[in-house]
């Protein structure tokens, strides 16, 4: 299994950086996120994911986002199904989700997650 990198681009749409470490398990989705063709840019991260649930190795996912879409949010709730799902097969999965102190509608939506797939996520204020 590979690693997955996209580098976040800022133009007309912005996509987030994202990072997938199938030796370490560490995996970031970093900055904003509001995409033209939402489905087409998250499907490859979450086949990743799939894939990545085949092994018994640890997971540490991190959010980071200072800004996204609706259609970004509903690929973030797969995102933390398919990390439920491992976690649910005796996955080691850890959940981090970072938001602006100023922004309670983004962490809002990290509790939103948390109380409707019912995973534990770490939720930090910066």
């Amino acid at each position: 299994m590979e690693s997955l990198e996209i580098e976040g681009i800022k133009s007309t749409y912005f996509t987030p950086h994202v990072s997938l470490n199938a030796q370490t398990g560490e995996c970031f989705i970093k900055g904003e996120s509001y995409l033209e063709d939402t489905w087409d840019f998250y499907r490859p991260i979450l086949t990743w994911i799939k894939e990545y649930a085949t092994t018994d190795k640890p997971l540490n996912f991190t959010f980071n986002l200072t800004y996204y879409n609706t259609s970004s949010s509903k690929c973030f709730l797969d995102i933390v199904k398919l990390l439920k799902e491992y976690q649910d097969k005796g996955g080691n999965t850890v959940v981090n989700w970072y938001y602006p102190e100023d922004d309670e509608d983004i962490m809002e939506e990290a509790e939103d997650y948390k109380q409707f797939v019912g995973i534990n996520i770490n939720i930090f204020p910066y």
